[in-house]
């Protein structure tokens, strides 16, 4: 009776919805031979609608598979997290009625078998499905839905067996803001009669859907971890440590299928080649199961690399899993015509679903030969510790307790052991104090992948790259890091450190008014605190020397002054904001006594010495050739880490604002040319109005040119056309290619830290990370304007060319000029690149704070 009530339901909504042809029922996807269970809803009978018309809503998907893990006895359901837009993140245990019964005890027993202890032969493989991390990829999030209705109706007789040996781990939604936001564009352009062009609107926003809220690549969070959705998966993937890991992408519409394993010379060398080899044993099990059956075309050990460890395929395999790469050609709006024929929502889901049933099929065919690998894993890891001559590392953040805490926490997310030290080491020449530094011992379960966070690479089998080539964290984070050679003479803790944010202690209150120091990764956000509330406050070009309620206290340059004279607050509310500001932000507030310094000519009422500082008001401009991507680091750093207030706004309609309502414009990396109006408008507002243009990437090459008629000269391209161009193979193209790149690598500059936007930096080494060729000129009449610049040998970790670093040694990394009463910041690069750089991120908010403080040079001066 079930089964007819579903059919009249699937008829009625076929006469009153006149849902397209392209929709399908979930038989469709389903295997041939199997039978369904009736008390398990199918997806038409939730929705309303079928599968394969459109990109199914996020709200029906999560309702649905909740019901789903409710009706059956073989699935369970919990929210491990939730999107900044508060949509959950939900996680699904697959596995029989009896292993749900002992998951615990399962799950112990997998992880005493990869330590090679001895466990019972009929514990089941752990495997991992990633359903869509990229918004934008539907089939790769619809996916889920045929999955799971699959492994929770399908009888007995048909999936008995394979739920007795695996333990399945869904993760649905990955990126469900993303997915959202594809959905509503696809809705909004919904026809009745399906346009297939590919012109069409509805296939259009790809980038945007992609990402999640504050446009990040969530694809790329596996190692950076700054978002909610990518910490919420981290943790429940360490707290089973997968054997297999699935992860479904879509890509260019025209390509056909691609799976696992990549191109054979991209591989990391942390990962054994031996995990290449099995997963190509798995992709035996697609061809043979699915496409090779199905006549479709596929491909595969082409196009895609191994080597990044922080994208959804590679990360498992740095951790001792098997990571499965599956992309398909996007049907976009729904249905496509490219140059293959007609591309299919459904039939997408379909393709996705059935290698997600050959994905485990193939783990299970080559059960010992996985058990083995993982093992043997963990086991040559522990062999590379026993013979790797570094012991462990240590690391501080001098001044930023909360930088170095930041760090902690993300080792800890990836499974990593870290200690607080309890005794004072030198090392390098440095001291790490105790109580304030850190240390990793190598010699644990998770060495391989702390050596992936912590080496410098800079030489590579192949220098072709799909992803950034060089990620050493701690230069990422710009901490003091040493390798020990010897642990003897070393104490640290028992117990791990845990990385939490430390408030710092309540100030006292202040006789004569209060002092925040600049170093701390939040002042930024307490100086915003501070000017928000209509506070004057002043800022420190010098060092100086403060008298407070707990005696004298160095201070270094961009310390922030807050006195009592002139404030319209009370002193009791000042005192409140600065309770505030040290238990919310953890900035040490000191309390002065007094205003006189024992510094000649720096006390605190100096002009000279502490400049009065304004409330910013940031104009950030996305799109209309901007990087997406960029322009959404920006906005999570200023927004979600400071609580600035950011005014976001096209590019293309700057021209329409009142541009001295604001005090700075953001114009990050892409395409920044200003139509001659805008541009206009643009250079009045600084010349005239004092704002501040903060420019990054290509657009700091953009701006020196537009506003300073600076342009980068090419002797060696003009000398190259005079003569003849050597003819080449192109087979030869993608090496020599590589000649001219850099591979997203880390390279050293030595900044001013005399400069306003150096203020907050204990010393002149700032490594940041560089992925474009271009460069800054350095301006002939003022040579201060150079706050940064590389250094002769610059590449730090990751690829380039010697061509390119030859080009790059010695030129401006950020360059700080007058332009009448505002000022122009160029950068070469992104200083908050995947909110993964607080050591650079600081360049940016002393850009926004500081930049009326900016001078330029009066005198004449010659070149020496």
């Amino acid at each position: 009776m079930k089964s007819i009530i579903r059919a009249g339901v699937a008829a009625l909504g076929a006469v009153f919805a006149s849902a397209p042809a392209l929709a399908e029922p979930i038989s469709f996807f389903m295997p041939e031979g199997v039978s369904y269970d009736d008390a398990i809803p199918a997806p038409e009978e939730s929705f309303g609608y079928e599968i394969g018309d459109r990109p199914v809503r996020v709200g029906d998907m999560v309702s649905y598979l909740r019901d789903v893990a409710d009706a059956s006895d073989r699935v369970t359901v919990e929210t491990i997290g939730y999107s900044h837009e508060q949509r959950p993140i939900l996680f699904f245990t697959v596995t029989s009625p009896e292993n749900h019964a002992r998951i615990d005890e399962i799950r112990e027993a997998h992880f005493a078998r990869m330590r090679g202890e001895s466990v019972a032969e009929d514990t089941p493989l752990v495997l991992w499905i990633n359903f869509g991390v990229h918004g934008a990829e539907s089939s790769g999030m619809d996916a889920a839905i045929p999955s799971l209705y699959h492994f929770a109706a399908a009888s007995d007789a048909d999936i008995g067996e394979t739920l007795d040996d695996t333990v399945v781990l869904f993760t649905a939604v990955f990126n469900p803001d993303g997915h959202a936001r594809r959905v509503n564009h696809v809705e909004t352009f919904f026809s009745q009669a399906q346009n297939t062009d590919p012109a069409d609107i509805i296939h259009n926003l790809w980038v945007e859907a992609r990402t999640n809220h504050y446009w990040f690549d969530l694809n790329r969070q596996w190692l950076l971890l700054t978002q909610p959705e990518a910490q919420a998966w981290i943790g429940k993937w360490h707290e089973w440590k997968p054997m297999v890991s699935a992860d479904y992408h879509e890509m260019g519409s025209s390509s056909p299928f691609y799976f696992h394993p990549g191109e054979a010379l991209r591989r990391n060398p942390l990962i054994p080649e031996r995990a290449r080899e099995l997963t190509y044993r798995i992709g035996q099990q697609h061809t043979s199961d699915f496409l090779d059956p199905e006549g479709r075309l596929y491909t595969t050990q082409e196009g895609f690399d191994n080597f990044y460890i922080g994208k959804g395929s590679t990360y498992p395999q740095i951790n001792g899993s098997l990571g499965i790469l599956f992309e398909i050609g996007a049907a976009r709006g729904g249905a496509i015509e490219t140059d293959r024929g007609l591309v299919t929502h459904g039939d997408n889901v379909r393709s996705q679903f059935r290698t997600v049933l050959t994905t485990i099929e193939g783990a299970r065919n080559i059960r010992n030969e996985l058990i083995d690998y993982q093992r043997s894993y963990f086991e040559e890891s522990a062999r590379m510790a026993s013979q790797d001559n570094r012991r462990a590392y240590v690391f501080t953040a001098a001044g930023d307790p909360e930088r170095a805490n930041r760090f902690v926490r993300l080792l800890r997310m990836h499974d990593i052991e870290v200690y607080t030290l309890e005794g004072d080491v030198r090392a390098d020449g440095r001291t790490y104090r105790a109580g304030q530094s850190f240390i990793v011992p190598m010699n644990q379960t998770q060495h391989r992948m702390i050596r992936g966070i912590f080496d410098r690479v800079t030489e590579f089998p192949e220098n072709i790259f799909y992803d950034v080539s060089g990620w050493t964290l701690p230069l990422a984070y710009d901490l003091e890091y040493s390798a020990l050679t010897g642990l003897r003479s070393v104490s640290w803790s028992d117990d791990l450190a845990t990385g939490d944010f430390t408030p710092a202690r309540t100030p006292d209150v202040a006789p004569y008014g209060y002092v925040l120091e600049w170093s701390h990764t939040y002042a930024p956000r307490a100086l915003n605190r501070i000017l928000s509330a209509e506070l004057l406050a002043r800022a420190g070009t010098e060092p100086v020397t403060a008298e407070t309620t707990r005696g004298r206290v160095e201070l270094g340059r961009g310390a922030i002054f807050v006195p009592y004279a002139r404030q319209e607050m009370s002193r009791e509310d000042i005192h409140a904001l600065m309770e505030t500001i040290a238990s919310e932000d953890g900035v040490t507030v000191h309390a002065l006594t007094s205003g006189l310094t024992p510094n000649d000519g720096a006390d605190f009422g100096a002009a000279r010495v502490f400049r009065s500082l304004e409330a910013p008001r940031v104009l950030l401009a996305f799109d209309d050739g901007l990087s997406r991507y960029d322009s959404g680091e920006m906005w999570w750093t200023l927004d979600h880490q400071h609580d600035m207030e950011v005014t976001l706004v096209r590019k293309d309609d700057l021209g329409r604002l009142t541009l001295s309502d604001y005090s700075h414009l953001i114009l990050v990396g892409g395409n920044a040319s200003l139509s001659d109006q805008t541009q206009d408008r643009v250079d009045d507002w600084i010349r005239r109005d004092g704002g501040a243009l903060i420019a990054t990437r290509q657009a700091a090459v953009w701006a020196q040119e537009a506003f300073f008629d600076r342009k980068e000269e090419d002797e060696e391209n003009s000398e190259e056309e005079s003569e003849a161009i050597q003819r080449l193979n192109v087979a030869d193209m993608a090496v020599r290619e590589a000649e001219h790149i850099i591979g997203g690598a880390l390279f050293e500059t030595d900044l001013d830290i005399s400069h306003p936007l150096g203020f907050g930096y204990n010393d002149r080494t700032l490594p940041v990370q560089r992925n474009m060729t271009s460069v800054l000129i350095r301006p002939e009449d003022d040579p201060y304007a150079v706050v940064a610049q590389y250094i002769e040998d610059p590449l730090l970790s990751g690829y380039a060319s010697e061509r390119r670093q030859g080009e790059i040694a010695g030129t401006p990394a950020v360059v700080a000029e007058r332009l009448g009463r505002g000022s122009v910041i160029m950068m070469a690069d992104n200083p908050v690149f995947r909110a993964t750089f607080p050591g650079s991120e600081r360049l940016l908010m002393n850009a926004i704070f500081f930049s009326g403080m900016i001078d330029g040079a009066r005198g004449v001066y010659e070149e020496e």
